[in-house]
């Protein structure tokens, strides 16, 4: 049991809920303290930010629990049962659940690719990793960077290494690959954290809204591991930043086009091989038949390729040819001076006419994850042919595979097809290819959409014909249940993403907000609120462009603030949700307006200010009471009041007034039940199960909990599960 009088140990518990509000335990606790402070000091107190207000909140139910012995048992057990389900992230023990080939408690990740089976040489870049890696702790932190140009190999030696002395990490190994799509090309921290993190066991439920406490999380696991990090293709020492980390048992090693200033890491330079290398390398990868057949050419095809190992993988499946041109075939890329170019360019002349189609139209945007429906698009190609092509891509080295099957450029190899693109097909048929491959991407996620969140209202022409006409038997876009078409959803969700960014340099601001609205459920049941945060953000400028409807405009400032408030920015989250209801009046949209005012009711409850947030979602069933019969959004209003009352319920039991909140709770519950909604009907169990516990009714609320649970199972919402067993614990031993 938790000590409810140390006042240390209430701030403690307090930090860590704060820490994982990106989860759903987090979120739920969060507000659950929030009600017990009010019900102890019989006011409202502001929620805390930073650890000096946290410390006099604690101070505050510390005394409150002295001079009460209820209040102390109820204190106890509310801290016993939020570090059971949220504090086991912490430090001292891995949460349960871990993914990524391990789980549960010492979850081990093995996320190393497999190494080349053709390594050549690298003698001084390795001895320089062993000299680094094998350092004995003196309290400097353990980092090696492994520089040089596209295609010269540093990640290949750093993973071959990896793989070498996997013996030396018996915790495992972490690796990341820093490039993303996007302008800058640099993944973000949060979410390559967010997958570090995960893999090492904390489930999604636990995960700390913001970067920092995330990096504090990662340096706090990794504390007494002997661990290899990988971090591939760096952008810069701010990136790398909060993946760092100074434990004795962690070795960090850094691939980057160049050294990075301001990194504190041992330089290791990759430079070209040399010619008896390059030759070993060529004949091990080509056969030593080809290479004697190839003599001639040979001289030329190494002076071209430059100790480049892509360049010289790239050219081994053309020697045959070469054999037959004879040395005059070596000159023949000498147009560029960039051996990883030449080296693309042979490749590319080598393709069948789909498969250099495909290589030229997929490199017109940095897609995260090619497939056969997107190649398509893209090209014009049957699914089956564009397939084809991909796997034909692939096994010429021109396209990288990850372990789910789909595909990506190397960024030196997108650029010299996208300017292939463009010289070769024009500026109208490369324009033409992102616009299908964006509208291709928009179908898909308005259809997952729907039918991963169906009884929501919707905005924009697709919705109109997808949802009131079903979905095609056996059409890509027909899911069996919300669960397939979440997860449908969640895959996609990188190209999502940089369709949003397309849109956006294509200057057609409908398309970002269509495209935006249609990842409204990926938002709400599975979180990954910082991979939405740049489409969100996109969506408010599209808002703001001239001719946007007032009612996307509503609806994209809404959306962004409901990711904001999530990452626990709540004053820019407070400011879109005003944008947000000031664009829903100029249009006259009361339905809007009241989701507007609804959601910053939400917002005040995460602060803490139950009144107010009581008063919104009261003012929010006014503007849905002046709906007529007949006016627009009438047919969503039972659904809509359903839902406030729900948020009604949860402002009246932070405030302490349990029979009216459970009074609001059980219509909520009635009509979600009703409509055989599954996932507001769980949420609102949850929440009329807490006013119990509260009430001291811990066996009524058992029930509604277990009825809970299976509902989330089954509509794929794993996010939403973690406050139960909590509550659960809290029937058995009260509050």
């Amino acid at each position: 049991m938790v000590d409810p009088l140390s006042i240390s140990a209430v701030s403690g518990v307090l930090g860590a809920v704060s820490s994982s509000m990106a989860g759903e335990a987090g979120k739920w606790a969060w507000e659950a303290f929030g009600g017990l402070v009010q019900r102890a000091t019989g006011r409202q107190v502001l929620a805390p930010a930073g650890a000096t207000e946290r410390e006099a909140v604690a101070r505050l139910l510390v005394e409150g629990a002295r001079n009460d012995p209820a209040q102390a048992r109820a204190l106890a057990a509310w801290m016993s049962g939020v570090s059971s389900g949220v504090h086991s992230g912490i430090p001292g023990g891995v949460p349960p659940g871990g993914a990524g080939g391990a789980s549960g408690p010492g979850a081990v990740p093995r996320l190393l690719p497999a190494s080349t089976r053709y390594f050549t040489d690298r003698k001084g870049p390795l001895a320089a990793l062993d000299k680094e890696g094998g350092r004995k702790p003196d309290g400097r932190p353990r980092q090696a960077l492994l520089h040089g140009p596209d295609g010269i190999g540093t990640s290949a030696v750093a993973i071959h290494w990896g793989s070498r002395e996997a013996a030396r990490f018996p915790d495992g190994q972490l690796y990341a690959d820093l490039r993303a799509a996007g302008p800058q090309g640099a993944a973000d921290p949060a979410t390559v954290l967010r997958r570090f993190l995960h893999r090492l066991g904390v489930p999604a439920e636990h995960l700390p809204a913001t970067v920092e406490d995330r990096a504090d999380l990662f340096g706090a696991l990794l504390a007494t591991r002997r661990l290899l990090v990988v971090l591939d293709h760096a952008h810069s020492a701010a990136q790398l930043r909060p993946l760092l980390t100074s434990a004795a048992g962690v070795f960090t090693v850094i691939t980057a086009r160049r050294p990075l200033a301001g990194l504190d890491a041992v330089n290791i330079p990759v430079g070209p091989l040399a010619d008896k290398d390059a030759r070993r390398l060529l004949t091990e990868v080509a056969g030593k038949h080809a290479v004697t057949a190839a003599r001639a050419a040979l001289p030329g095809v190494l002076e071209r390729c430059a100790g480049y190992p892509f360049a010289l993988r790239a050219a081994a499946p053309g020697l045959a040819e070469a054999a037959l041109a004879g040395p005059a075939s070596a000159g023949r890329s000498a147009a560029t001076t960039d051996p990883a170019e030449a080296a693309a360019e042979d490749r590319y002349r080598q393709l069948s006419p789909d498969a250099a189609l495909a290589y030229r139209r997929c490199a017109l945007r940095p897609w995260p994850g090619l497939t056969a429906r997107v190649a398509a698009a893209a090209t014009g190609l049957a699914e089956p042919s564009a397939a084809t092509a991909l796997a034909e891509l692939a096994e010429a080295g021109l396209l990288e595979t990850a372990v789910d099957g789909r595909h990506h450029f190397r960024p030196l190899v997108r650029r010299h097809a996208e300017a292939l693109a463009v010289r070769e097909d024009g500026l109208a048929s490369c324009a033409a290819a992102v616009t299908r491959t964006v509208d291709t991407l928009l179908r898909l996620a308005v259809a997952a959409d729907c039918a991963a969140l169906p009884q929501r209202w919707h905005l924009g022409p697709l919705y109109a014909v997808l949802c009131r006409n079903g979905y095609p038997e056996g059409s890509p876009d027909s899911y069996p249940d919300e669960a397939q078409a979440l997860a449908a959803l969640g895959a996609e969700l990188p190209n999502l993403v940089e369709a949003v960014r397309a849109a956006e340099e294509f200057a057609a601001p409908e398309l970002v907000c269509q495209l935006v609205e249609a990842l409204w459920a990926v938002q709400l049941k599975a979180g990954r609120h910082d991979e939405l945060l740049p489409a969100l953000r996109a969506g408010a400028r599209a808002a703001a462009a001239p001719g946007t409807a007032p009612r996307f405009a509503g609806r994209m400032h809404g959306q962004l603030a409901l990711a904001l408030v999530e990452l626990q920015e709540y004053p820019e989250a407070e400011r879109q949700l005003l944008l947000a209801a000031e664009a829903e009046e100029r249009d006259g949209h009361l339905r809007g307006q009241a989701t507007a005012v609804e959601s910053l009711g939400l917002l005040r409850l995460r602060q803490w200010r139950y009144t107010e947030a009581l008063d919104c979602f009261d003012r929010a069933v006014g503007l849905l009471d002046g709906i007529g019969p007949d006016g627009d959004g009438s047919a969503d209003l039972p659904r809509a009041r359903a839902l406030l009352s729900r948020h009604r319920g949860r402002a009246l039991r932070g405030l302490g007034r349990f029979d009216r909140a459970r009074a609001a709770l059980e219509e909520a519950v009635a009509f979600f039940r009703g409509t055989g909604e599954g996932y507001n009907t769980a949420r609102a169990l949850t929440d009329l199960a807490q006013a119990l516990i509260e009430q001291g009714h811990g066996a009524q609320a058992l029930p509604l909990l277990d009825e809970a649970g299976t509902l989330l199972e089954r509509q794929g919402a794993r996010f939403h599960l973690a406050p139960l067993g909590v509550l659960r614990s809290l029937c058995v031993n009260g509050t």
